[in-house]
């Protein structure tokens, strides 16, 4: 059963280890699960977790991705070799914030794999890599640059407070009009936004609800 399987690493990272060229980069964790969130929830995928970030949301739910040097550097060919025994082609890279690094060897890699890949980020660091689907999810304490909501194929505003979704609006003149728009309850809140989204999404029909279906089911 694949609910959740971890690939155990061993090299431990460090910042002033990790080369700009992208060819080693700082693996939290790789785990076979179902995207849980946005357009594609329900699908079975490959998640590659990096480690680092440097935005701080308080709401975090893995605070632990934030530092690098606890977790192993990995190059792309030996990622690419961890994943393969998995059945899904769908790889999601997430973080952490992944586009602290550069992403074009591992995305092309996989791509000379035969992988779909998607990319979960904040936009608050220049895109790098090669994509099938961008997910840009902004965060108030980092800007997102302004040279990613047009590339993004789904935005997913998470709501912490009812405030975020006057913040959440702002963004619409910047996204193309193919992107897919969400609005995602803060876990630790979700009882009390959803209903507040419920009434903002009939209001707003251009908005989804998005909801993090792994956690009500327990998975990753």
């Amino acid at each position: 059963m694949y609910l959740c399987r971890v690939i155990q690493l061993e090299k431990k990272a460090s910042h002033l280890e990790i080369p700009a060229n992208g060819e080693i980069l700082p693996v939290m964790e790789i785990f076979y699960s179902l995207q849980g969130e946005g357009y594609h929830q329900g699908k079975s995928a490959t998640f590659i977790r990096l480690a680092g970030c440097s935005i701080g949301c308080v709401w975090c739910d893995v605070k632990e991705s934030w530092k690098t040097d606890d977790y192993p550097l990995q190059t792309v060919s030996d990622i690419i070799n961890e994943i393969k025994s998995f059945p899904s082609r769908l790889v999601i890279i997430t973080g952490g914030e992944p586009l602290m690094y550069n992403l074009t060897p591992l995305t092309q890699i996989l791509k000379e794999n035969g992988f779909q890949v998607h990319l979960e980020t904040s936009g608050a660091f220049p895109l790098s890599g090669i994509w099938d689907w961008i997910c840009v999810s902004p965060k108030k304490f980092k800007s997102v640059l302004p040279e990613i909501l047009p590339q993004a194929h789904e935005l997913k505003v998470v709501v912490y407070h009812p405030s975020d979704i006057t913040w959440a609006n702002s963004f619409l003149p910047s996204v193309n009009a193919q992107c897919k728009l969400y609005l995602q309850p803060e876990w630790s809140k979700h009882q009390h936004i959803e209903k507040l989204l419920v009434a903002h999404i009939q209001e707003n029909p251009q908005w989804r609800l998005s909801l993090q279906v792994h956690k009500y089911l327990n998975i990753r």
